[in-house]
């Protein structure tokens, strides 16, 4: 591994760290202010924002611990890498964050059943707009390090406190109608309406942690890349059999590459060697493995249809 791949992986480990290590600050101030603000308003939909922070501050434990694998370098024993940590801690929030979801719908029932006013609710709002503008700090800076690193745990938990904000907006607004409309029964239904915001969210961070832990193929746009970038090598005529998958911040290209049947193997692997530095330049964390093949050889291929044939009526 050249010495730019060493300082770049390096560099993604040190914003990955950063921001799940910030994360788990704002969760642990979320907690302790919701914490008051709740047992001073016995607000349901403030309770719903506070166990949403409790669970935050589970998972991003659980996303430290899972970063510190990912970016582990590769060893004897996992010639891979450590990526898959990062996709099984985002299986872990996903459970955190729809059990959260189970108690609030419990809560808001009981509500729902003896509605009861909300008490001191200026000071929930007072609380929700602090949390809001914290929030609002860690998401930029997460999205930031997404786009440097494309890691899945940050990617997840942006997607979860990103859902936090439009979860405390509605806090707010349950506050304002209960408590100063005096309608209690908005309280119960508003943690019910954030409950269900909640499963979507699960759902999402699980749908994307099981690709990875499926081996599921890089997006089109980034194959077709691929393809074109080793079409672009005069001395490349096709490709074939391009595999790919991601494994936390690493990806994994393997492609089988066309190439005139005289040229030595000398010349091959100076080929091969070209076409990899590009794709390594346009993946920088990605892991490049290509087999050469004569031009005009037939071999048996895997060919996958587009999407499943329609089932004919019975």
């Amino acid at each position: 591994m050249s010495r730019e791949r060493v300082s770049g992986a390096a560099g993604t480990a040190r914003l990955m760290k950063r921001a799940t290590g910030g994360a788990l600050l704002v969760a642990l101030l979320m907690i302790a202010v919701k914490l008051v603000a709740w047992v001073i308003t016995d607000s349901v939909s403030l309770l719903s924002s506070l166990i949403d922070s409790l669970l935050d501050a589970a998972a991003s434990i659980l996303n430290l611990l899972a970063v510190w694998q990912a970016v582990t370098p590769a060893d004897r024993e996992h010639r891979f890498g450590h990526g898959k940590a990062e996709p099984l801690a985002g299986l872990g929030q996903a459970a955190f964050i729809g059990g959260s979801a189970v108690f609030l719908f419990i809560e808001a029932a009981h509500h729902l059943g003896t509605p009861q006013p909300i008490a001191h609710s200026v000071i929930g709002i007072a609380v929700m707009a602090f949390a809001i503008a914290v929030i609002l700090v860690l998401v930029a800076y997460q999205r930031y390090v997404i786009r440097r690193t494309g890691s899945l745990v940050v990617s997840a938990d942006e997607l979860h406190y990103r859902s936090d904000l439009i979860l405390n907006l509605s806090v707010i607004v349950s506050l304002v109608v209960s408590g100063l409309w005096k309608w209690p029964y908005a309280d119960p239904l508003f943690g019910i309406a954030i409950g269900v915001w909640i499963l979507y969210g699960a759902w999402q961070v699980s749908q994307k942690a099981l690709g990875q832990l499926m081996d599921h193929e890089l997006p089109d746009a980034d194959r077709a890349r691929i393809r074109a970038i080793a079409l672009q090598h005069p001395a490349v005529t096709a490709v074939h059999d391009l595999r790919t998958r991601a494994a936390g911040p690493m990806a994994f290209i393997q492609v089988h590459m066309e190439m005139d049947g005289a040229l030595s193997l000398a010349q091959a692997h100076r080929i091969s060697d070209e076409v990899e530095a590009e794709l390594v330049a346009a993946f920088p964390r990605a892991e490049v493995i290509i087999h050469q093949d004569p031009a005009g050889i037939e071999e048996p291929r895997q060919v996958f249809p587009v999407s499943a044939p329609p089932q004919a009526s019975p």
